[in-house]
């Protein structure tokens, strides 16, 4: 699954035709599923009616050729179960919703709200553990009882850690599936138990991203492993700076979109410009 980019004009807004190149082109690339809106389609800093356009749009472009996933995860339950609704109504299969960031929930807080939007939408939803940049860390045991609510499905896992990954995948793994959120690991979470990654490299090589993939799910071990070695590169390179910051420059330089993003987030140093570079080149996708 890509965590795909929210193209923008230089002035901000929504560019809708470079949205449908991407949308093509991961199509084209063999994509299995799209999420739109994630955090790295900069969920925070779109408002509703964007987020709602962005998620309509992705699923009207597909139209039924590849799956959609809605990014709908918020610091308030409220409005996570807002942006749920409408990931529902815009068509998405479903919705993958990221810890509340900045306020930091206990972990009866983090159930709460979890399941309280698992109920209120009948949509099916993957949690989403990155405790590096929200400041809030769903641990194992708050996983497993949320894994016997029938619609949440899976959880997203960027810890950092490979042992937390593997506890939840001892722990809750027939009940719903573990995916990496961390594209350095994607490889050894997936030797793991993983069923696969919502992957920021994949933007820009899906192809080769899909191949790793599914060489692990099939026990080609050796296959994956050399596939791997060619993405180590841009997995190290596309988080020189925050994400989505230096995916969206390599995107650009591939032709796909325009180089904006909204503020805070500015544009790559240019002192990483070459680096990048070189990562694409390794990746065979420059």
């Amino acid at each position: 699954m890509v965590a795909m980019v929210t193209p923008m004009l230089e002035d901000g807004a929504l560019d809708d035709p470079a949205l449908e190149r991407l949308v093509e082109f991961h199509i084209e690339q063999g994509t299995d599923a799209i999420v739109a809106v994630g955090t790295t389609g900069e969920s925070a800093t779109l408002d509703h009616e964007e987020h709602a356009h962005v998620m309509r749009r992705v699923v009207e472009i597909a139209a039924g050729r590849i799956t959609v996933m809605g990014g709908c995860g918020a610091n308030s339950t409220w409005e996570a179960q807002q942006l749920t609704q409408a990931a529902l109504e815009a068509g998405c299969e479903a919705a993958l919703l990221v810890t509340p960031y900045y306020n930091k929930p206990t972990q009866e807080g983090l159930y709460q709200h979890f399941s309280h939007v698992a109920q209120a939408v009948a949509i099916p939803q993957i949690l989403y553990n990155v405790p590096g940049r929200t400041g809030c860390d769903l641990l194992p045991e708050t996983v497993d009882r949320l894994a016997d609510i029938s619609n949440i499905i899976g959880i997203k896992e960027a810890s950092g850690s490979l042992e937390r990954a593997e506890e939840v995948i001892e722990r809750c793994g027939d009940r719903l599936d573990v995916y990496c959120g961390e594209d350095a690991r994607n490889l050894a979470l997936m030797n793991a138990g993983a069923k696969g990654c919502v992957s920021v490299t994949a933007n820009v090589a899906p192809a080769l991203m899909r191949q790793m993939c599914a060489a692990v799910l099939q026990g080609d071990h050796t296959e994956a492993e050399a596939l791997d070695a060619r993405l180590a590169a841009l997995h190290n390179a596309l988080f020189l700076e925050s994400n989505p910051i230096p995916v969206k420059w390599a995107l650009c330089e591939m032709g796909l979109i325009g180089p904006t993003l909204r503020l805070p987030l500015t544009p790559l140093s240019e002192q990483h410009y070459e680096t990048v570079r070189q990562a694409l080149k390794l990746a065979d996708v420059l």
